[in-house]
């Protein structure tokens, strides 16, 4: 019996693999960006793609494949704690602030920056302990870019 509910509730092979469960928490906050302002932008969604493609160094189909599985994470999500304790646990500072720079990108990939997006990036950072500094920095980056 024991058996039967390891088995079901048993994770499929490579999300048990840390480097994909770091990609996955990564694009799913990027998903959680893309729906932030309440609607559907296909800059948004372009600039997420790219954002995993260049950032991990993935192909067109492990793209696709990684921004499916992300979309399913992000509408199971019940906060956005279950993805930044994952980049907290294995992202060094650097990386952090490379995806905090990332999610200004989308932010701004529309040509506004909602106020729920700045928000919800505000609240990455202060979950990833990206100081304050930085969470500007990166915004002033992308901005000037």
């Amino acid at each position: 019996m024991l058996s039967k509910l390891k088995e079901l509730f048993a994770l499929p092979d490579a999300l048990e693999d840390s480097e994909y469960r770091q990609q996955l928490a990564a694009a799913a906050l990027l998903i959680e960006l893309g729906k932030a302002d309440y609607r559907s932008d296909a800059r948004e969604r372009q600039a997420i793609a790219a954002a995993l493609r260049n950032g991990f160094r993935l192909d067109d189909a492990a793209t696709t494949a990684l921004l499916a599985d992300a979309e399913a994470a992000s509408n199971r999500a019940t906060s956005l704690y279950e993805f930044t304790s994952i980049l907290n646990e294995h992202y060094s500072d650097e990386e952090k602030f490379h995806l905090i720079r990332q999610l200004w990108r989308v932010a701004v990939a529309d040509g506004n920056i909602d106020k729920y997006e700045d928000h919800l990036i505000r609240k990455v950072a202060e979950l990833l302990y990206v100081p304050h500094q930085q969470f500007i920095r990166a915004k002033l980056e992308v901005l000037g870019a």
